[in-house]
């Protein structure tokens, strides 16, 4: 891997090679993205990094770094024109319960780093943006959400990605510019980390410390994240009927509550944890029905295919490999 882009002389010697750019890489959806699409030979993708990682790609040579803060848009502004990319995928994004000190970098973040990015891609013709939103992003309705519902959350996190989805929105009709909002619910699987439910959930088992959670009585939408990867996948594949600003919910489209898909993960895996539902209260503005109607995906021809036990398992071959655990079947 090499952070030294090849130039246009050089990918015009025959067909050009599809040209992204991916924010966010060094996240769990980000990193299972560029995994995806650099398997294609013929995609090349430039990675914008605030910090770079040359171990977390190294084996792919059409995968190349910059170091960048989504910030600067003069910078932002030389990486695009370097890149000069077909699609731009804005998975970059911050924090899902930040500390309250941290409430207003985070929706500055969100909403600024976003528009700053669309801004700079704005100069490059017929460049197609994709942006990760998520299920956060919409009110809640005690049903499948669906496309149409009102994007409106207390959420920290869905609203900050709420307000940058309606503003890209709006830009990407001012400004005719080809716009896919891709909404994801909740998601685990390799690289996924930090405080999240299932890499907290591994690390309790390798500690033998007890796992506190709340009573896990929300109801909840889970999918493996290379599935989510595949749908991100679809959506920059699609080129005919092709509308300029589309939105599209991913997910399973099943409601299981979060009790009940951790005590299944548990007992898929043979998991050895000590579960405490109730030790914890439900977090502030926490959405009890958070679960994705995934019809209109579906009609382009994508379906979730990996089970969700197997992406944990996955995930704990790497972060947690002294566990000995169940392989589950991979797909669903």
């Amino acid at each position: 891997m090499t952070d030294i882009l090849p130039t246009a002389t050089e990918t015009n010697r025959k067909e050009k090679p599809r040209r992204f750019v991916v924010t966010g890489a060094s996240g769990t959806l980000g990193y299972n993205i560029v995994r995806l699409f650099a398997s294609d030979p013929d995609h090349q993708l430039v990675l914008p990094l605030r910090t770079l990682h040359p171990d977390l790609f190294h084996r792919y040579s059409n995968v190349h770094m910059r170091q960048a803060d989504l910030s600067d848009t003069p910078e932002l502004g030389r990486i695009l024109r370097d890149a000069s990319p077909d699609v731009i995928i804005h998975c970059a994004a911050s924090g899902v319960r930040p500390r309250r000190e941290a409430w207003f970098d985070m929706v500055a973040f969100n909403v600024d780093a976003t528009l700053r990015l669309f801004q700079a891609s704005c100069v490059i013709p017929e460049c197609h943006f994709i942006y990760i939103s998520t299920g956060l992003a919409y009110r809640h309705q005690g049903r499948p959400l669906r496309e149409t519902d009102p994007v409106e959350s207390l959420h920290p996190y869905g609203v900050s990605k709420a307000a940058a989805d309606l503003l890209l929105q709006a830009a990407a009709s001012e400004f005719g510019r080809t716009l896919t909002i891709l909404r994801p619910f909740s998601f685990t699987g390799l690289h996924d980390g930090g405080a999240r439910l299932f890499p907290s959930l591994l690390h309790a088992a390798l500690t033998g410390e007890p796992f506190r959670l709340s009573p896990g009585e929300q109801v909840r939408d889970f999918c493996a994240v290379d599935d989510i990867a595949s749908a991100v996948l679809a959506a920059c594949q699609r080129t005919e009927d092709r509308e300029l600003v589309e939105i599209f919910n991913v997910g399973s489209g099943l409601s299981k509550t979060i009790r009940g898909v951790v005590e299944e993960v548990c007992r898929d895996l043979a998991l050895p944890v000590n579960l405490q539902f109730g030790a914890l209260p439900y977090p502030r503005n926490e959405p009890m029905h958070l679960v994705a109607d995934i019809t209109k995906i579906s009609r382009l021809g994508w379906q979730p295919q990996e089970s969700l036990s197997y992406a944990v398992w996955q995930l704990a071959q790497v972060q947690s490999p002294e566990l000995r655990l169940n392989q589950p079947e991979r797909s669903l």
